[in-house]
C-alpha cells in the first residue's frame, strides 16, 4: 500500500474515467455504452519510478477539489423504486439479491424488504469486514460473482483505492436521496450511517462539564511533570480508524498548530526526531509532534469498550481519567449507572466520521435488485421505507437531513466531527503506522 503520490494520483485519474467517458448532461455523468452500467476500469496504483519505500508527501490538498470523485451519477441514479422493482423481477431466474454485510443488524432487513417487494428474495450473509472484501475479490477474480451488494466501512482509503479502482465494486448514488446528504459525505461512497469515537470523562469528578476542549490537553502534564489524566484506549496502532485519525492530524498540521497556540498562547515547540525512519518525515509538523508526544504518554490499553468507560467511571477528581471509546458506549450511563459523558467539540476537531457504506458488486446477477435494496436500506425516497430502523441506535448517525434522530443525545453537527479525506489518509497511512509502532516502543 506504500505508493508514491504521483502514481496514486495517476491511478485515481483512471478511476475518474468512470465519470469522464460519457457525455455531459448538466454536470451528470453517463456511461459510455449508453446503458445503466458503470464503464471503465481503473488499474491499481503502483510506484511510478520503481523505488522502494514511501514518504509523507503532504504537498497535494485533495480538499480543494470537492468534486474529486463522488457523487457519481449515471442512468441508474434517476430510476425510481417502482422502475427498479420491475427490472429486478425480470433480471435473475430466482430473483435473489445477496448482501454481504459486516453488521448482523442487516439480517433484520430481510423480512420487511421481502414484504415490501413480493417476488424478491433477500439473502444476507453476516461476515466480518475482511471477509466481505476478500470474498468479493475472489468472486471477481474467478468470475463467479455471488454477492450483489456489499456493506462495509472505509477508514483509511483501502476500499476506495483497492476495490473501486480494481473494479470489484462500483458506485451507486440515487440522486433524489443524495439531495438529503451533504456532499462531503458522498465523496468516496454512498453512506448508510456514520459512527465515531469520543474521549469519555467522569461527570462526578467534573460536574461543571468536560475538562478538555483540545486534543493537546489530553496529554497535558501537571506542574510537577506528572501526567494530568490517566489515559485508557484500545491499542491505536492496531485500530485502523484510530490510526487514520492520527494520520489526519498530520495532514491538517496547521490546524493542530493553531489549536496548540489557542490553548497555551504560544507557538508549538517541535521535539520529535525523524532521523530513524527510512522515509521522509516532514519537519515542524504539528500532527507528527502530537503523534510523538502521545506515544510517550502513559496509557493503558484495553480491548473491550465497556471496560474502557468503566475505568472512567471508577476514576476520581484526584486521579482523573479519560478513555477513547466508541460513541455507543454512552449507553452504560443509563444501563449501568456510569458517571460518564462525551468530550465534544475538541479542537481542531473531535473525530473523523467512520461511515458504513453500501456498494454494488461489479458484474452481479441482480444489478437492479441491488440498487433497489440500497435505496430501501437507506430510507427510500421519503426516508419512510423502514430500512434504516435496524441501524438506528445510540452512537449511529444516519446522514440524511430528513431523518429524525431520536436515539442520540446530540445531533451530529453539534459534536465537532468531520468527514474523512480518504485520499490523503491512504497516501500516508502505512508510514504513520510505522511511526506509531516505533515511537510507542521507545
Amino acid at each position: 500500500m506504500k505508493k508514491k503520490l504521483f502514481a496514486l494520483l495517476m491511478a485515481l485519474v483512471l478511476v475518474l474515467s468512470l465519470a469522464a467517458c460519457g457525455g455531459d448532461k448538466g454536470g451528470d455523468t453517463q456511461p459510455s455504452d449508453g446503458g445503466a452500467q458503470s464503464s471503465g476500469e481503473a488499474q491499481p496504483a503502483g510506484d511510478a519510478d520503481g523505488e522502494e519505500g514511501s514518504h509523507l508527501n503532504l504537498g497535494y490538498d485533495m480538499n480543494t477539489d470537492t468534486n474529486y470523485y463522488g457523487p457519481y451519477y449515471d442512468e441508474w441514479s434517476d430510476l425510481t423504486d417502482e422502475e427498479l422493482y420491475e427490472m429486478a423481477l425480470n433480471e435473475d431466474k430466482d430473483q435473489t439479491i445477496t448482501v454481504y454485510a459486516t453488521s448482523s443488524k442487516m439480517l433484520k432487513t430481510e423480512e420487511p424488504f421481502e414484504e415490501m417487494y413480493p417476488g424478491l428474495d433477500l439473502v444476507v450473509a453476516d461476515l466480518d469486514s475482511d471477509e466481505v472484501l476478500s470474498k468479493a475479490q475472489i468472486e471477481n477474480e474467478t468470475n463467479n460473482v455471488t454477492a450483489d451488494v456489499l456493506q462495509t466501512k472505509d477508514v483509511n482509503g483501502e476500499v476506495f483505492h483497492e476495490y473501486y479502482a480494481n473494479g470489484v465494486i462500483e458506485p451507486f448514488y440515487p440522486r433524489d436521496i443524495c439531495t438529503h446528504i451533504a456532499e462531503e459525505n458522498l465523496k468516496y461512497s454512498y453512506p448508510l450511517y456514520s459512527s465515531q469515537s469520543f474521549w469519555y470523562y467522569n461527570t462526578e469528578a467534573f460536574p461543571d462539564g468536560q475538562p478538555i476542549t483540545s486534543w493537546w490537553q489530553i496529554i497535558e502534564k501537571n506542574d510537577d511533570g506528572s501526567q494530568k489524566y490517566a489515559l485508557y484506549t484500545k491499542e491505536i496502532g492496531q485500530e485502523t480508524a484510530y490510526l487514520s485519525l492520527f494520520a489526519s492530524f498530520i495532514i491538517n498540521a496547521e490546524e493542530m498548530a493553531q489549536s496548540y497556540k489557542d490553548i497555551y498562547g504560544k507557538d508549538l515547540e517541535y521535539t520529535y526526531d525523524a532521523s530513524s525512519f527510512a522515509f521522509e518525515v516532514p519537519e515542524n509538523n504539528a500532527g507528527v509532534e502530537y503523534l510523538w508526544r502521545f506515544t510517550q504518554a502513559d496509557m493503558t490499553f484495553i480491548g473491550d469498550g465497556d471496560e474502557l468507560v468503566l475505568a472512567v467511571h471508577n476514576s476520581t477528581k484526584d486521579r482523573p481519567a479519560l478513555a477513547l471509546a466508541s460513541a455507543g458506549k454512552i449507553e452504560n450511563r443509563e444501563e449501568s449507572g456510569y458517571n460518564i459523558d462525551w468530550c465534544i467539540n475538541l479542537s481542531p476537531y473531535t473525530a473523523l466520521l467512520n461511515t458504513e457504506s453500501m456498494m454494488v458488486v461489479s458484474g452481479c446477477d441482480s444489478p437492479a435488485g441491488a440498487r433497489l435494496f440500497i435505496r430501501y436500506v437507506t430510507g427510500g425516497a421519503d426516508c419512510q421505507s423502514g430500512g434504516l430502523k435496524p441501524f438506528t441506535k445510540t452512537g449511529n448517525w444516519p446522514l440524511r437531513d430528513d431523518f429524525v434522530d431520536e436515539k442520540n443525545p446530540a445531533k451530529l453537527p453539534e459534536l465537532g466531527a468531520r468527514a474523512n479525506d480518504l485520499v490523503s489518509i491512504y497516501n500516508i497511512y502505512p508510514d504513520v503506522q510505522d511511526m506509531w509502532m516505533y515511537w510507542l516502543n521507545q
